[in-house]
């Protein structure tokens, strides 16, 4: 006599495409991560990792978009080097340039939320470009302001000066790495990229 079984799904599509979306991202903001510069106005270096921070927020949303950049963080404290400058470690995390790392979850999640008001992401050609602009520039002021503090903090500098070499001289590169994710957005290729859901 033959048993028929049914199968049972424990974790639904969506989520494992969710899932391996997020761990793309987390790679390549390690990868964009290895592009560092030293900045002779600042002590934290000039890299492109904010750029990873952009695409979780507007591809992910707010959910999925900091769980890729808290995997990456976990991922460079387990030991990988995908911190700047191939660095690994929790004293990345503890040391004075810490707190962007720590930001970038709290800045992708602020970024989606704004974008795409929902758990689930919208298709980015439904959403303004002005809207995605505010929200990229929304999320970057909350690097600045927790990678300050953080830098403030380590370095026992005054916060104005902290706000300065933390944020203010990088604003020119930043805005330059946000007006290049703008333009693969407007350009049609995350724009037309679909909900993963389907």
């Amino acid at each position: 006599m033959s048993q028929r079984f049914e199968s049972v799904e424990l974790v639904d599509d969506s989520t494992v495409r969710y899932f391996a979306v997020a761990v793309l991202v987390a790679a390549l903001t390690g990868a964009l991560a290895q592009v560092t510069v030293p900045y002779p106005f600042s002590p934290a270096p000039f890299t492109l990792q904010t750029v990873g921070v952009y695409i979780a927020g507007l591809l992910l949303g707010p959910v999925w978009g900091g769980f890729a950049l808290v995997l990456y963080a976990l991922v460079g404290v387990a030991g990988a080097p995908v911190f700047s400058g191939a660095s690994a470690g929790f004293g990345v995390i503890t040391g004075p340039t810490g707190g962007y790392i720590v930001s970038f979850p709290v800045a992708a999640a602020a970024i989606g939320a704004l974008v795409h008001r929902q758990v689930t992401p919208r298709r980015l050609d439904t959403v303004s470009v002005v809207l995605q602009v505010i929200a990229l520039f929304v999320g970057l002021a909350i690097i600045y302001l927790i990678g300050s503090v953080w830098l403030a903090t380590k370095l026992e500098l005054s916060l104005g000066t902290a706000l300065v070499e933390g944020g203010v001289v990088f604003v020119p590169g930043d805005v330059a790495k946000a007006a290049a994710v703008m333009g693969l957005v407007t350009g049609g290729y995350l724009a037309q990229y679909r909900s993963i859901t389907g």
